[in-house]
């Protein structure tokens, strides 16, 4: 039985409209940058809420860094190490008028690293600081140098990486991928950025696109079955 040519035309319209959203999705952007999260009990970390420079953590606290291409706060790789400050503290004694600060420092994966460059082993350091003593403090008394962009983002831990600051990687990496907390709210370079126009049209533009083909194209079908 032959098919309708109105029909044919439909699907074919179809076919090439859900091409097209495939390929939206396929080309999804992430950022390639230091993502900072805080310590909680057991192996938990929680997606940081304010940037290093604001955070004074308390005594006894675990701060955690990671080096990683994702696309926002709820798609950022977490540290690969615990959170355990007994563990990363354990060499260095309480000191009156000083706090200890446990820090995880996880550079990543090469497959995360610019190119040219290898990350560092990860490690930890147990940093003793001022009581009002900032993470990014207390950061750079035992990561120096660090490198910071005109806005305060955080871009290199120990000089790594040598340059380069939350900039876009271009397709899906599929690297170091490992869901933060939904409620976090986003601090990524892709919040700050989210306005730029840069990223591309947006699944649920491509959706409507569909929708607005498929309902052309079923008109079209009507008014052709009404001769």
């Amino acid at each position: 039985m032959r098919r309708p040519r109105g029909t044919a035309v439909l699907l074919l319209l179809v076919a090439a409209a859900l091409t097209v959203l495939g390929a939206g999705s396929a080309q999804a952007a992430g950022y390639r940058y230091w993502s900072f999260w805080e310590g909680g009990t057991g192996t938990t970390w929680t997606y940081a809420t304010q940037g290093p420079s604001l955070v004074r953590p308390d005594d006894g606290s675990v701060q955690g860094f990671r080096f990683a291409v994702s696309e926002d706060s709820q798609d950022a790789a977490r540290p690969r190490d615990a959170p355990d400050f007994a563990a990363i503290c354990a060499g260095t004694p309480a000191q009156d008028g000083r706090k200890r600060v446990a820090l995880v420092i996880d550079a990543g994966t090469a497959a995360d690293a610019p190119d040219g460059e290898a990350p560092p082993a990860p490690r930890t350091a147990c940093a003793r600081v001022a009581p009002d003593a900032s993470t990014a403090q207390a950061l750079a008394s035992v990561a120096k140098p660090l490198r910071y962009d005109s806005s305060a983002m955080l871009c290199a831990i120990s000089g790594y990486p040598r340059s380069g600051c939350g900039e876009q990687v271009s397709g899906d990496t599929g690297a170091g991928k490992s869901t933060a907390p939904a409620e976090s709210p986003d601090t990524s370079p892709s919040a700050a950025r989210s306005g730029d126009g840069g990223g591309g049209p947006s699944a649920g533009v491509l959706a409507g696109g569909v929708a607005v083909l498929v309902l052309g194209a079923a008109a079209v079908l009507r008014a052709r079955r009404r001769r």
